[in-house]
């Protein structure tokens, strides 16, 4: 039999999807499991965008240009100055995904073997697109008892190499809802600065900043134009998530000619996403404030439930719509999938994702898990209900 390539053995596997198939197991048994392990917001798309798939009259759907259609591009980047980013439509790439903008950063901007320091936990699939590119991650640790602010400088600052080619943040993050202040980012500006690095900047969930904080963007960072690189998402922002339409921005000319490159390479990106995302442009702000609230009231109900419960531990998220969890037990894995393989109450479960895979440090996030509040408050009231009967019978509490 032919091998497989080190790369694809080594490629990790998705500790959001990884438990698909207990799920798919425990619904056949006629379970009913309520999904607190993906991002998936049940929020309903905006009405500007479906209208745009419905009245959709080309008689050939063609290649777009490989950096993405120009009256896209020009509307997105008028999107970005009207809340105060300054780029022009040739600052932008329009990526399959905000998964393709972050994998171009990686190989335009690193050689295989170069390091990028990323806190920890971070989204998983960062570890992927990096081992994709040859590049490690570097984890600095941050702690569920500061609610995983920016990890010390000193920490960042004793981690950095020859090989160091970038610091990455999500902002607000995925998966612990922490939001970076200005202040924590001026901190990483510096530091970047001092070694000549780049600072990659995932704010997907930009939107979705709590009880008065504000969301400040790695592109207004004074200084710092040939060095910060946005990733950016329709799919949180409009509850787009199989559309596939992204962004990579920077104001480095020779970055986004070399990551034209790549675009040319796979040809273009999804035609039809590219219609509907500009259409998402005319979303009206009464949209936004609506799933703004219906966040807003999830996530005090969620995590004023689940501290309620003996032993769990959840920070409150400054933004985007997940927090890790602390949980009396011995092995996340191990519970998750006791979850949907052998508990129950009243013909209900919860999935959750466990924190462990979202840790590049070996040995962490064992009593930890990741929830989204994407779900309707009736559900997730009885999903934190069915932890707390969980966790009375687990065999493996602590």
């Amino acid at each position: 039999m032919p091998s497989i390539s080190d790369r694809g053995c080594k490629m990790p596997a998705s500790p959001i999807r990884k438990l698909v198939p207990f799920a798919e197991a425990a619904k056949k048994r006629g379970i009913k499991v309520y999904h607190l392990n993906i991002g998936q917001p049940d929020i309903r798309t905006p009405e500007v965008a479906l209208n745009a798939i419905r009245n959709f009259d080309q008689q050939v759907i063609e290649y777009s240009h490989s950096a993405g259609n120009e009256s896209y591009r020009t509307k997105l980047a008028a999107y970005y100055r009207n809340i105060g980013i300054n780029i022009g439509s040739e600052d932008i790439i329009i990526t399959t995904g905000g998964s393709e903008a972050i994998s171009f950063a990686f190989k335009v901007c690193m050689n295989p073997g170069d390091e990028v320091i990323i806190p920890e936990p971070f989204y998983t699939n960062y570890n992927a697109f990096a081992l994709s590119a040859g590049v490690k991650v570097i984890p600095i640790t941050s702690s569920i008892r500061d609610g995983f602010a920016l990890p010390p400088i000193s920490e960042f600052e004793k981690s950095i190499t020859p090989r160091t080619k970038a610091i990455m943040v999500c902002n607000p993050n995925n998966p612990t809802g922490y939001l970076y202040s200005k202040e924590e980012l001026l901190q990483l500006r510096d530091l970047v600065l001092k070694h000549d690095l780049y600072l990659f900047a995932d704010e997907v969930y930009r939107e979705f900043c709590y009880d008065g904080n504000k969301h400040f963007s790695v592109m207004n960072l004074e200084g710092l134009e040939d060095h910060a690189v946005l990733m950016d998402s329709v799919s949180k922002r409009y509850s787009e998530c199989g559309v596939r339409i992204g962004a990579l921005i920077s104001k480095n000319k020779r970055l986004i000619a070399t990551a034209l490159k790549f675009a040319q390479a796979r040809l273009s990106p999804p035609s039809l996403g590219q219609v509907i995302g500009e259409a998402s442009l005319e979303t009206p702000a009464t949209y936004f404030e609506e799933v703004y609230n219906e966040y807003i009231s999830r996530r005090n109900l969620v995590i004023e439930e689940l501290n309620k419960i003996p032993g769990v531990f959840a920070p409150m998220p400054k933004g985007a719509f997940y927090s890790v969890i602390s949980l009396p037990i011995d092995n996340a894995d191990t519970f998750c999938q006791w979850l949907l393989e052998e508990f129950e109450y009243k013909g209900q479960t919860v999935m959750l994702a466990p924190a462990t895979g979202f840790y590049a440090t070996e040995g962490l996030g064992l009593n930890e898990a990741r929830i989204a509040y994407v779900l309707k408050k009736d559900d997730l009231r009885n999903a934190v209900k069915c932890l707390e009967e969980a966790l009375k019978v687990y065999p493996g509490r602590r």
